[in-house]
Order: C-alpha cells, then structure tokens, then sequence
C-alpha cells in the first residue's frame, strides 16, 4: 500500500516528533510511506478567513506532489477535513477528486482501512482523550453526545490497544477547546476561557497526559498548561500509539 504523508505545516514547525510518529506507525503496520518534500500549507488558514481564491496554489501543488498515492494520510483532522471538502484543481480535477477520496486523518486510516486490532504499544499513564470539532464533526470519528445514538469514538478503539493505559472518563466528552484557528486570534478572550474550561475538565478526572488527533488543539491546551504550571502534558495520539513496549 503507498501512502503519501502529509504533515501540516504547524506540526512540521512545532512538534515534528508528531509527524515522525506518524511515519513510523504507518511503516510498522506495512504502508510504503512517500514523503514529498515540496509540500506546504494546505491553505486552510485563508480558506477559513474568507480568501479561499489566493489558495488556489495551495490546491495546485498539493494535487501535484500527492497524486498518484493509493492514500493520504495526515496526523491532523482540521487539515485533513480541508483537503476532503475543498481541494480543487483547474490543472488536474481528476487526480484532486481522487485524492479527496482517499485522503484520511490517522485514526480513522488505521481503524476504517487498515482495521488495526493489534497495537505493539505501552504508555502506563492516565489519559483524557480530547475530540477535536472538525475531526468529529467533519470526519465523524467519533459520535456527537447531542445526537441519540450508540457512542463511538476510533480513537477510542486505538488506544485501549494500549498496554498499561487508563482512558478517563471526562464531564464534557467533545466540548470545543476554543482554538478553532482564526478564532482564537479574533476572539481571543473566548477562546481561552473555552480552553480553560477544557483543561479544567481533564484535571478534575485525574488525567495525567491529554491526547488527540489534531496538535492545533493540543496546543491550545498546551499553552494554557503551561501558563498554570500543570503537570498535565500533551500527547498526539500518534505519539502514544508508537511508544513503546
């Protein structure tokens, strides 16, 4: 299987160990990893801000370096659901429809089409998991609480793979953590009481490592962690599932 890795641009300037967990997994489950070195910025940032139009090169050179891919596979929900609703190209719309079908954020890769059932993997600590909105409600990998309907969480399904870990049950299983991008930035007071409150509900139930599918998040938290001096880290899930025995 050749999978295309596609490493968002804050995660290849800020937490790379993510992306090389990433790499790695793929790698220990059989994938035949490409790596192309001339991505960028999918072009999120400016899509979400209302200039879609200035990332049409964002789109021409993604299509570019990522056809030809069996999947693509990105360690970040919101950067993934972007790709999957918005890629388009006026060079080659065939091969950018192909790839926004088969373009998948990592938890959902490994449960919905590698159907791991078995993990190599131990991380002794007590972890909150926290669901990122685009990643559940985009990419539906996991249920909505407002929803009446059968809970579900594939990064759930993952981590209890995991020898040694304790998953904590939280108040508020998918509240947002107020980062949402561009938000955080023009309504930035609100945006750190969400995450406050985020943090705060991780810290009642005990957890001592918080993990997810998107680093952006994470580091939201993060920030707010440190600023209080908290014990509690973060942990993309990528990070916990290649850790190991």
């Amino acid at each position: 299987m050749n999978v295309g890795l596609f490493i968002p641009c804050y995660v290849n300037q800020f937490y790379p160990q993510v992306g090389i967990a990433t790499l790695e997994l793929l790698e220990k489950f059989g994938c035949k990893v490409g790596f192309p070195t001339k991505q960028t910025c999918c072009g999120q940032p400016m899509a979400n801000s209302g200039y879609e139009v200035m990332g049409a090169s964002c789109n021409e050179l993604f299509t570019e370096i990522f056809a030809g891919y069996d999947y693509v596979v990105c360690p970040s929900g919101s950067c993934t659901l972007h790709i999957k609703d918005h890629l388009h190209s006026e060079k080659n719309e065939a091969a950018a429809t192909t790839i926004r079908k088969t373009v998948y954020e990592l938890a959902e890769f490994l449960v919905d089409v590698l159907k791991v059932e078995k993990i190599e993997a131990s991380f002794p600590y007590r972890v909150g998991v926290h669901q990122s909105c685009h990643g559940q409600r985009g990419l539906h990998t996991s249920q909505m609480s407002e929803l009446v309907a059968a809970p579900f969480s594939k990064m759930d399904v993952l981590l209890k793979q995991v020898k040694g870990i304790e998953l904590m049950k939280l108040d508020r299983v998918d509240e947002c953590c107020g980062f949402g991008g561009t938000f955080c930035i023009v309504e930035e007071s609100i945006s750190a009481k969400m995450g406050k409150d985020r943090v705060a509900d991780h810290e009642r139930n005990q957890v001592q490592v918080i993990t997810g599918g998107d680093m952006s998040c994470l580091m939201h938290m993060e920030g707010i962690l440190k600023r209080k001096k908290s014990n509690v880290v973060i942990k993309h899930i990528a990070e916990i599932l290649n850790s190991e025995m």
